[in-house]
């Protein structure tokens, strides 16, 4: 299994000329590099053993799906009387549900009863 001369050298998995990952060999008779089209005989991976393995990150409660219930809750008081019971103090989070060019929706939800209103700024 002799490679041609490249740049550097390296294993087959990655393309001698630029260090590119190179794609599995397939039922052509040459693979070739996506990035600058090096190509290399599919002989040369003839009793070569090919593992993948794909790992996933783990969700964290604080990406959002978490056990909390009422997330929404945490945030910034503001000076602002719940229309429900009158409690004094809301708190709030903003979101961009509209175009860029508008203004942002402000979301206050009472820490007392949950009551929840939004405002379009």
């Amino acid at each position: 299994m002799e490679l041609p001369p490249s740049c550097f050298q390296s294993c087959l998995d990655f393309c001698p000329e630029c260090g590119s990952v190179l794609p599995r060999p397939g039922p052509r008779s040459t693979v070739r590099c996506p990035r600058c089209a090096f190509a290399l005989h599919s002989d040369d991976f003839e009793g070569k053993t090919i593992r993948s393995t794909i790992e996933f990150n783990r969700l964290e409660p604080a990406a959002g799906r978490g056990s909390d219930p009422a997330p929404h809750l945490e945030g910034p008081l503001v000076e602002r009387r719940c229309p429900r019971c009158g409690h004094e103090g809301m708190a709030y989070r903003t979101r961009q549900m509209r175009s860029a060019d508008e203004g942002q929706t402000v979301f206050y939800t009472c820490p007392r009863c949950r009551f929840q209103e939004k405002e379009d700024s």
